[in-house]
Parts: structure tokens; C-alpha cells; sequence
């Protein structure tokens, strides 16, 4: 499923119900929710009895899924994030964790090289989001409101590193490296 907004007809016209073997759904925002309300947003058309994987539209991650799942239903987590060793200060949210994984905080912005990042592969247990108070339709981020509030309430959050590539194209420099980096 994608969450979908400005410009939105492009992407479906491009992509359609069907891309390279994988089923798509959409859901539309048809006014933009932030990185949170898009995510509740496209909770409405998934199965909520088990955990889903959710990816950052503008990131590129190369993390072993297998391993993600397996970490998360070992340790029975709640949010299971997938992080990276961060080159560059203020950008990314960056985590503090224990040596089992476990995080102990959350950072806006980390301005320490080499602090561990979030990676924007997410594992989610439907009671995880039960349990915040967001609803599908509200506008949130995920990063500065629904982060915090499953902090905040104690839900069991945890991250794991990965060391595989990290592109954001969120950025021109990241855009232009995607381009040579990925299959089209």
C-alpha cells in the first residue's frame, strides 16, 4: 500500500494496481496529514491482527528484512526501528540504545557524528498505535508527535543496526547518487 498525496494521479497512472508482480493499493490524502497522519491513514486498508512493515517514500534503506521481523518477534516489540550509523549532523532523528537494543531516548536532530539514526524501515505492532491516541484522518508527524507519545506511554521500543546503504532523496546530492545506485 502507498500513502499518497500532492500529485498523487501521476504516481497511480505510473505505478497502477499492479508493478512488477507486487500489488498496489493507495490511500489519498487529499490534504497533506504529515509523515504520522499518512501511516494512520493507510492503516484503515491493512490487517491489524499482526505487526506491518512501513518504509519512508523518500529513503532508501538496504536492511535485511528477515532480520528486522525476526529481532522484533523475539523481543516482542511494540515499534522496531531499523537505524544507521548517521555521517552528517541535524538531519536525521537519532536514537540512544541500550546494548539488547532497547531505546532509551529519542533526539530531534542528533548533532553527533556516528550517532545511531533512524533508518525509516519500521516494523509496528497494531497495539502500538491503539494505544496513542491518533486517529486515522488527524494531522501528525511521526517523527516529533507519534514517536514521542509511544515513548512517552512506555511502549516497548526497539532498534536494530544496519550497515547496508542509506540514500535520503530528500536531498540533490542523494537524488542524483539514487539514479546511478538503483534499477529503474
Amino acid at each position: 500500500m502507498l500513502s499518497v498525496g500532492y500529485r498523487h494521479e501521476i504516481i497511480i497512472n505510473h505505478l497502477g494496481n499492479n508493478y512488477k508482480g507486487a500489488k498496489i493499493d493507495y490511500v489519498i490524502e487529499d490534504e497533506p496529514l504529515g509523515t504520522g497522519g499518512g501511516l494512520l491513514l493507510g492503516t484503515q486498508k491493512i490487517d491489524l491482527d499482526k505487526p506491518f512493515l512501513v518504509l519512508n517514500g523518500d529513503t532508501f534503506f538496504a536492511v535485511n528484512l528477515n532480520k528486522l521481523i525476526a529481532f522484533s518477534t523475539f523481543h516482542n516489540t511494540d515499534w522496531c526501528f531499523s537505524l544507521f550509523s548517521s555521517t552528517e549532523s541535524g538531519r536525521y532523528l537519532g536514537m540512544d540504545i541500550s546494548p539488547h537494543g532497547v531505546i532509551t531516548s529519542l533526539k530531534s536532530a542528533t548533532t553527533q557524528l556516528g550517532k545511531l539514526a533512524n533508518g525509516g524501515v519500521y516494523l509496528i505492532h497494531p497495539r502500538a498505535l491503539h494505544a496513542i491516541g491518533f486517529l486515522p484522518g488527524d494531522k501528525c508527524s511521526l517523527e516529533e508527535e507519534i514517536f514521542p507519545a509511544a515513548f512517552a506511554l512506555g511502549q516497548r521500543m526497539m532498534g536494530i543496526e544496519f550497515v547496508g546503504s542509506f540514500i535520503d532523496i530528500g536531498v540533490p546530492t542523494d537524488y542524483h547518487r539514487a539514479s546511478k545506485l538503483l534499477p529503474s
